[in-house]
């Protein structure tokens, strides 16, 4: 009864807005690590990119805003927020190169140029590329440079699971130059990628995807994949999780056709943002790990997700998938989920909640 009476009271909390700091000490993290608040007060903070002078930039979906935050005293925590622009279209993705900010929208892309300058009054943004789908399932978009100087931009597919012979972008990571010209297609089979990182020796492309509904509670996995060329297909819609062939698109395929995960990942978990870690802060078990920011399930019983998870490598294979920080849900109710990671300069990690609109400094104490 008193499980009933604290999940129900959860609830309330929760549909209130009401996110209490001290939820922080529920998080459990390894000996060591330590969790602080970063940043508060960031109507639902999705993906974030660095500036060259130190600025944290944060996209939005549901608010439509795109942040820019400042450390001003050097005390890890921010001290400044400015709304760069509102009102657009799930501009959920940013990315930073050459002292401009490119932001992700559904349907194109955008940059404000010397934008570290400007915080208070943001120059009109350029058009970087217009032509991207329009359709707003699955359609905001996580987006990073490469080490190719080149900037990709998954698109993902309108539904549940389909094909759309219409438009070959659908279910895919796309690359394009930084003006937005040669855009092309990376890699296929695709359901909605929301995050991804490139290997600090070897340069290959590594990336989150999330899996299809309406299989279950435990099936199918999310994903954690590898791309070390361009052109390989990831068996969406016809595999899943490397083994499981689709009951409706599978036919006159097999699971054998397409590069299977790196590893397989908990199912509707929603792995979105990742990073490998490459600082010195972390004892060294963790260099050249990777960090998963698992926003968490809506469709199973028991929730699963809401949690940092940590896979570990040896060398280009994934061979463990453990929990590095969790406490987000409690009583089965939710009150964080963690949407991006970011490594700030001394080894630090930022982790954005688009549910609690706080971003989280997670550091290791000797």
């Amino acid at each position: 009864m008193l499980g009933v009476l604290v999940a129900v009271l959860g609830a309330v909390l929760y549909w209130r807005g009401y996110v209490p700091a001290a939820n922080l000490d529920d998080i459990r993290l390894p000996p060591g690590f330590e969790i602080a608040i970063y940043a508060d007060s960031i109507d639902n903070a999705r993906a974030m990119a660095l500036g060259d002078e130190g600025t944290i930039f944060v996209g939005s979906r549901s608010a439509g805003n795109v942040y820019a935050l400042l450390d001003t005293d050097g005390d890890f925590r921010a001290d400044q927020m400015f709304t760069l622009i509102s009102d657009l279209n799930m501009p959920s993705g940013v990315a930073f190169r050459d002292g401009a900010l490119y932001v992700a929208e559904v349907g194109r892309i955008i940059r404000f140029d010397s934008i570290e300058s400007h915080l208070a009054s943001p120059p009109p943004p350029v058009v970087v590329n217009s032509t991207l789908p329009s359709e707003a399932w699955h359609g905001w978009k996580y987006m990073r440079f490469g080490p190719d100087d080149k900037l990709y931009v998954p698109v993902g597919v309108p539904c549940n699971i389909c094909v759309r012979s219409d438009d070959e972008r659908f279910g895919t990571i796309l690359r394009m130059n930084p003006d937005g010209t040669e855009l092309e297609v990376f890699a296929r089979g695709v359901r909605n990628s929301v995050g991804f990182d490139w290997h600090p020796q070897t340069n290959e492309l590594w990336f989150t995807d999330n899996g299809r509904d309406r299989l279950g509670n435990d099936e199918p996995p999310d994903e954690l994949n590898r791309a070390p060329m361009a052109g390989l297909h990831f068996g969406f819609p016809h595999c899943h999780g490397g083994r499981i062939v689709d009951e409706e698109f599978g036919a006159g395929h097999s699971c054998g056709e397409f590069v299977a995960p790196a590893i397989a990942l908990g199912p509707h978990v929603a792995a979105l943002g990742m990073r490998f870690y490459t600082g010195k802060m972390f004892p060294d078990e963790y260099r050249g790990q990777l960090f998963i920011a698992e926003h968490g399930s809506w469709n199973r019983v028991p929730p699963s997700g809401y949690r940092v998870m940590r896979v570990r490598l040896e060398g280009d294979s994934a061979v463990e998938y453990q929990v590095f920080a969790d406490g987000w849900l409690n009583w089965g109710t939710s009150w964080g989920r963690p949407t991006d990671i970011l490594m700030l300069p001394d080894g630090s990690l930022l982790v954005s909640d688009d549910r609690a609109g706080m971003i989280y400094r997670i550091f290791y104490r000797d």
